[in-house]
């Protein structure tokens, strides 16, 4: 029998955990060895009294030789902790999935990975910086990863079939349920492009506790994560939090900071996080041999098109002119914090409405 069926029985014991199911077996030494130990051994784990009695139960109930038949029938692939083609960089972190459930034409492999993450109630901004990051991306050969969510998650994936890179969705539930329904198009699209996966057995629906335990895998797959849009409480700084707790890096996108939309964007930044203007940003972290075709082409009138200017911005641009202005001159005319400008500063120079000259001076584009 396929070791991988017990892999997969004993991962879908109800409430078992990924934590639980690594204890167990390190105790018996394999899943099949857990599967097939009598009751009183089992009964004699102590702390673990509810999961090894769901244990007892399933394992009368199901086979695991009939639980892969059914996957395979359905098109649905299994990598278990034990698999070569496991990644290394998630199989690292706390708390690996044991299982990985995932359909599509290619897993992650050798390639640099980044995750690109933010709120579901994206701006017009904030979906254009997603898309764009991750094509240039895509474009340099990096791998994409997201949660295939509305807004930012979107985007992103978008952005990395466009660049024709490589993408992969992680699911809160399971492979063969598209959530959001309206995202079916692009799920195929992912799929073709790299992969759906989840930890959850098919058929699981989307639950918000899924949601934290799936943002690990995101951040666990990638050597970093860029968040473009987050509010101040949003799922994509447990994200962030996640990666820098698995030792990775994290980015940000600056934002005006009269969008509740960036305020978690400028608070990581002011706590550390990598300023993101561009995917040179991101690539520059990780060597040269990383060559990006900058996308970031729009004119000055398309963006001041597509978002009005915040009351700090506007000081600064009635400051400016084609003779260069040093950071210091823009300070005292503004008379605004030092910190309010630069978060300004940076956001006009990613709308191309200004450019920074070496010495600390700007000028109108």
């Amino acid at each position: 029998m396929d070791e991988r069926s017990f892999w997969v029985a004993l991962q879908q014991v109800p409430g078992l955990g990924a934590r639980r199911f690594l204890l167990l077996v390190q105790i018996f030494g394999s899943p099949r060895a857990v599967w097939e130990a009598p009751d009183n051994e089992l009964l004699t784990i102590e702390g673990l009294g509810k999961a090894i009695s769901n244990l007892l139960q399933w394992r009368r109930q199901v086979t695991p030789e009939r639980l892969m038949a059914k996957l395979d029938s359905a098109g649905i692939k299994v990598l278990t902790l034990a698999d070569e083609a496991y990644p290394l960089e998630l199989k690292r972190i706390y708390d690996p999935p044991p299982v990985l459930y995932w359909r599509g034409s290619r897993l992650p492999g050798q390639e640099l990975r980044i995750a690109i993450v933010g709120t579901r109630r994206a701006t017009a901004y904030g979906l254009k910086v997603a898309e764009q990051l991750a094509e240039e991306l895509a474009a340099a050969g990096v791998g994409v990863v997201s949660g295939l969510a509305r807004g930012i998650d979107a985007a992103a994936h978008r952005g990395a079939i466009k660049g024709n890179g490589p993408t992969w969705g992680i699911l809160g539930c399971g492979v063969d349920v598209v959530y959001p329904p309206e995202h079916r198009e692009l799920y195929h699209k992912v799929m073709d492009h790299g992969a759906i996966i989840s930890e959850y057995p098919p058929g699981t629906r989307p639950e918000a506790g899924h949601f934290p335990a799936r943002n690990r895998i995101i951040s666990g797959l990638t050597k970093g994560t860029v968040v473009v849009e987050a509010a101040a409480k949003s799922g994509a700084l447990i994200t962030a939090d996640l990666a820098l707790e698995q030792n990775r890096d994290v980015f940000a996108v600056p934002g005006p900071v009269t969008s509740r939309y960036s305020q978690g964007t400028n608070e990581l930044i002011k706590q550390g996080a990598r300023v993101v203007t561009g995917a040179g940003d991101i690539l520059a972290e990780y060597g040269s041999e990383y060559e990006i075709d900058s996308l970031w082409q729009l004119s000055p009138q398309e963006y001041r098109a597509e978002a009005v200017l915040t009351a700090a911005e506007e000081k600064i641009m009635a400051g400016l002119s084609v003779v260069p202005v040093h950071l210091d001159a823009i300070l005292a005319t503004t008379g605004l914090p030092p910190g309010e400008v630069n978060t300004a500063l940076l956001q006009l120079e990613m709308r191309k409405l200004i450019r920074r000259l070496p010495g600390g001076f700007y000028l109108r584009c």
